[in-house]
């Protein structure tokens, strides 16, 4: 009894420590003070009307949401055959592709950002629009990895096989019989790697420039010279977005069916 009690309190601490911030967030985006105020003082509107007022917000918004899309579905065209080569074949090196594959999250993100930065715009010369689509791509392809190798771990090849042996050619087999048995695998992949993606400031600082940028970059420079509650309304917006996301998730397929 006395373990029980105790095991509630830790467990009681972190969730607290883990939504005070939100809550923190959440309530003073409806201050009515110009600066930010904990509990907050009065109640406004305004900071959110600001957020869509606001053409480099906007713009950001949109830019994040492109590059966010387009790094995902370049690395999942890539991902989804390195995860099955990896799941299904045995070869030699093939540790040493793992841990290539694997490196944009054991390396420090300043430190990769860094390196993206001299090798993409230093040396390359490459758009920045380019560089954050080949940055993004890099960094979130572990996951599309790591999640569509768990959905293959648990698929039986021997139904492949019998595809191939009653003629169907390698690739149409992989795309009428694999394929539609990780299809939860793979949209859990593209919602953790769009999620990781928007959300990049590591990389993106680096290989962000004038007239484009991101928008976790954006509030960053804005919170630098402006500390009224506009970035919090910002924030509860975005927070918004995901459980609508959530939600429709939810009730399309169920999030029971990513644990299949």
């Amino acid at each position: 009894m006395k373990k029980s009690k105790l095991l509630t309190f830790f467990v009681t601490l972190i969730y607290m420590f883990l939504f005070a911030p939100l809550v923190i967030i959440v309530t003073t985006a409806f201050g009515s003070k110009t600066y930010i105020t904990f509990p907050p003082q009065g109640f406004s509107l305004k900071w959110f009307s600001n957020i869509f007022s606001s053409e480099m917000f906007m713009r950001t918004f949109k830019m994040s949401i492109e590059i966010s899309v387009l790094a995902t579905i370049i690395a999942l065209i890539v991902g989804i055959p390195a995860a099955y080569s990896l799941s299904r074949y045995e070869f030699k090196g093939k540790s040493i592709l793992k841990n290539i594959f694997f490196s944009p999250i054991i390396v420090p993100g300043i430190v990769f950002g860094f390196a993206l930065f001299n090798f993409i715009i230093i040396k390359l010369r490459l758009p920045i629009f380019t560089s954050l689509i080949i940055g993004h791509t890099v960094i979130i392809i572990p996951y599309i990895i790591r999640v569509i190798a768990s959905s293959l771990e648990s698929f039986d090849y021997s139904i492949e096989e019998a595809a191939i042996s009653l003629g169907s050619g390698s690739i149409k087999t992989f795309f009428l019989v694999v394929f539609p048995n990780i299809t939860s695998g793979v949209i859990a992949a593209f919602m953790l790697a769009f999620i990781n993606s928007f959300n990049n400031v590591p990389v993106s600082i680096f290989l962000t420039g004038p007239g484009v940028s991101t928008l976790p970059i954006t509030m960053m420079s804005y919170i630098e010279y402006n500390y009224d509650p506009t970035v919090s309304a910002l924030s509860v917006v975005l927070m918004i977005m995901t459980i609508i996301i959530m939600f429709i998730v939810e009730k399309t397929l169920g999030l029971s069916y990513f644990s299949k």
